[in-house]
This record gives C-alpha cells, structure tokens and sequence, in this order.
C-alpha cells in the first residue's frame, strides 16, 4: 500500500552503499573521528576499507563493529551484555529501548548482535537529524530509516501511518529486526518513560486485533545504561530552559552531541535484553491495551537498569536520604559532588533548580524501580 512512500525513509539499498561511503570518507567530521579513535597512519587504510565496501552487512561486519567496540574501550571502564538468552538469531524483533544517546544506544545494539553472529537490525532515525550530509550517508548506509517529525495534523497522521505500515512491513515481511526508541527524542530528565502516542502508531498498520497486532511485532525491551550520562550538561540545561520557554535547538546543536556523545568518558555501559512481550488481553479498547503494552516495557526497562555509584548518591543526595550508603563510600560521594557542582556552575539560572534537574538524571532510574 505503502511501498512509493516507503522511498522517503528507508535505508540505502547495497546498490547504493559504495558510493554513499566515498562520499562519508571525504566529510571533515568524519575524519575528525578518525583523528579521535585512531593513529594518522592508519587512516588511509581505513579510508581505503570503507571506500571498497558494497552492502549494509559487510559495512557493519568489517568496519561499524570495530568502530563501536574502540568507542567503547576509549570511552567506558566496563562493557557488558545480559539477556541474549532471550532473543533467536531466527527472529526478527521490534526492540523498544530506552534512548540516552543520539548514536551509541542503537549503535552498540548492533555491534553486540554481530559479534554475537545475530542478525542486525534496521534503525529509526528522526527527520531532524537527517539534514547534514555525513549524518544522511553515514545513517542510510547503516540501515537507518527516517522518521519524520512536525507538520500539520494532516501530515502528523499521514508520516505516521507510513511510518507504522514500514515497520510492521520490515518485521513481518522482511522478516528483518527493528529497533526504536521508547519515546520521541532522547530521555532529558532521567524518566524512561514508553510514550503512548508511539505504541498506538505501531498499532495504525494492524490488520488484526489490537493485541494480535502487537504480538506479531515480537516486542523485546531493551535498557542501556551508562554510569556517566551522555551529553549531561546538554540535557539539563535543556530541560532548565524548557520549564520556562520553549526550547529551541542552535545550528549544529545536534552533530555536536553526536560527536560529543561518541567522544566522551561514560563509565561503565551495561546493554540488556528482555524478555519478548506478549499481550494476552483480549480487550478491543486500544487504550486499554497500549497502557497495559507500556506497562510491561517500562517495567522490564527499569528491572534491567544496571544501577551505579552514581545512580544510589544521586537518589540519597535528592532526597536527603541515607538508604543507599552500603552502595558507596565518602570519597565516591565528594568525585559525584564535584562532577555536579562542575556541571550546575556552568548553566546560568537558580543553582537549586539546576541542581535538582542534574540528581534526578541519575536517581530517575531508582525512583522507576522502587515504584
């Protein structure tokens, strides 16, 4: 029904991806991440082994892997994995993640399937970050596809109906996994919170009942967690600026997160699997059945939260409370501190306010599972 305004936002196609790369390899950016990652002397070689990579596969397989797994080593102290037990290589998936990173969270996700000899998957990808040219080849070659975003109410309905029938069209036809994010841009105030408004899209392409059109996707939650949270300083100015005004985005505000959230230190990073979600309710009131479908995400997402130092200090400084002291020690208290006074003294407004916008990045996580 769709297949023509399918055009719009799917990925490339293999007979696209080579010239897609030459053109990524001669980008600025691109090589400013080279410089990052790698010794000079190696980028030729690089240049020259993207520059002869024809489809998706080989592209994830020979270079994105490798890329993601230095980001990782340079970046974090620890890396791990829990819960592929959970998930076949022999089925594709909707993977509903909590979304913290512009790049990494997906990123990682297919790093850890291809190392793992699981297919990976294809990627939703918002029409604002669509609009640099690395940001288009680099995206499309890696199976990213558009989700565009704005408009009238018409055209709200008419981008989301598209988006809803390719989804289920690459799942249930193309027998290819998906992965999006539980919300509507990345988690700014801590809060993983599964928006409505994007299970019922998923529910427009349905063909059968509301909870057989659930189940077909194979809904698999997936948490990322990152000790230090990426791009922070961002999203709680953001987040200080919107209790006021509107926020509104600078030039190349998105690449610089983008690069920033590749080339800064996070800790350690946890990725889990949960469980395949099924509804087994045979209620016919949608919104019945979304809120019972965001239930069980949320839930699964905040059980499979890996809590760190900085997460148990943030919940006892917010709230002024003792209950977590066996998890840290003074010393880990006073590094925390001094990371958030770094922080709140470089935003310009109430430094209380801005204080409690920093904690409750890192408490949110405890105060979702303790609910």
């Amino acid at each position: 029904m769709f297949q023509k305004e399918f055009e719009d936002i799917r990925p490339y196609y293999d007979s696209e991806i080579n010239a897609a790369l030459n053109r990524l390899t001669s980008y600025p950016q691109f090589k400013n991440i080279l410089h990052f990652l790698y010794p000079e002397s190696e980028h030729s070689k690089i240049i020259n082994l993207i520059n002869n990579i024809h489809t998706a596969l080989d592209l994830q397989t020979k270079f994105m892997r490798k890329l993601v797994i230095d980001v990782v080593e340079k970046t974090s102290t620890n890396f791990t994995v829990t819960g592929l037990k959970n998930i076949s290589p022999e089925k594709p998936y909707l993977f509903i993640s909590n979304h913290r990173d512009i790049i990494l969270d997906s990123a990682i996700l297919q790093a850890v399937l291809n190392k793992n000899n699981f297919p990976t998957t294809e990627i939703t990808f918002g029409s604002n970050l669509m609009s640099n040219p690395l940001i288009i080849d680099f995206g499309k070659a890696n199976r990213m596809f558009k989700v565009n975003r704005g408009g009238n109410p018409r055209e709200i309905l008419k981008n989301s109906q598209i988006l809803s029938a390719y989804i289920r069209h690459t799942i249930t036809e193309k027998k290819v996994s998906v992965w999006i994010a539980q919300r509507n841009g990345r988690t700014k105030n801590g809060d993983d919170k599964t928006e409505a408004a994007l299970l019922k899209m998923l529910n427009m392409s349905g063909k059968h009942s509301i909870n057989e059109n659930f189940n077909e996707l194979n809904i698999v939650p997936v948490t990322i967690s990152y000790e230090i949270e990426p791009c922070c300083i961002e999203k709680v100015n953001e987040v200080y600026i919107s209790q006021t005004q509107k926020y509104i985005k600078k030039s190349g505000e998105d690449i610089a997160s983008i690069i920033k959230g590749l080339t800064e230190q996070k800790g350690e990073i946890n990725l889990a699997f949960g469980k395949q979600i099924v509804i087994n309710n045979l209620q016919i009131n949608v919104n019945e059945i979304v809120k019972e479908l965001s239930s069980k995400i949320d839930n699964t997402i905040y059980s499979n939260y890996k809590f760190f130092k900085n997460n148990y200090i943030a919940f006892d400084l917010l709230n002024n409370s003792s209950e977590y002291p066996s998890f840290y020690n003074k010393n880990d208290m006073n590094k925390f501190i001094e990371y958030k006074e770094n922080i709140v003294n470089k935003i310009k407004g109430n430094k209380i306010e801005i204080s409690d916008i920093f904690l409750n990045i890192y408490a949110k996580p405890i105060i979702n599972w303790n609910q």
